[in-house]
């Protein structure tokens, strides 16, 4: 779901690498019967997730976490972004 999520902003949205990564997640988990949501989505999503009939819950602790690495052969340069929610870094050469 993550990389879904990634790729959605990245491509559809047209954000960059480090911002794609960046957003807060939310994922379905139907062996809870919930949507887990991570605590920065906008509680006016929220709301409107639950007044569509999603059950919610607010996860306690990040969930996932990754880097990307993004090739510009236009410009001939490599972008990378790292993932707020753990450490780690992105690296090209």
């Amino acid at each position: 779901m993550g990389q879904t999520l990634f790729l959605t902003n990245h491509f559809e949205f047209g954000l960059d690498v480090q911002e794609a990564i960046d957003c807060p997640r939310l994922f379905p988990a139907p062996d809870k019967g919930v949507v887990e949501v991570e605590k920065r989505i906008p509680a006016s999503v929220v709301d409107r997730l639950s007044r569509m009939g999603h059950d919610i819950a607010l996860m306690e602790k990040p969930h996932g976490g990754g880097q990307a690495i993004f090739i510009d052969r236009k410009a001939g340069t490599l972008v990378g972004g790292s993932d707020p929610r753990k450490d780690g870094c992105a690296l090209g050469f």
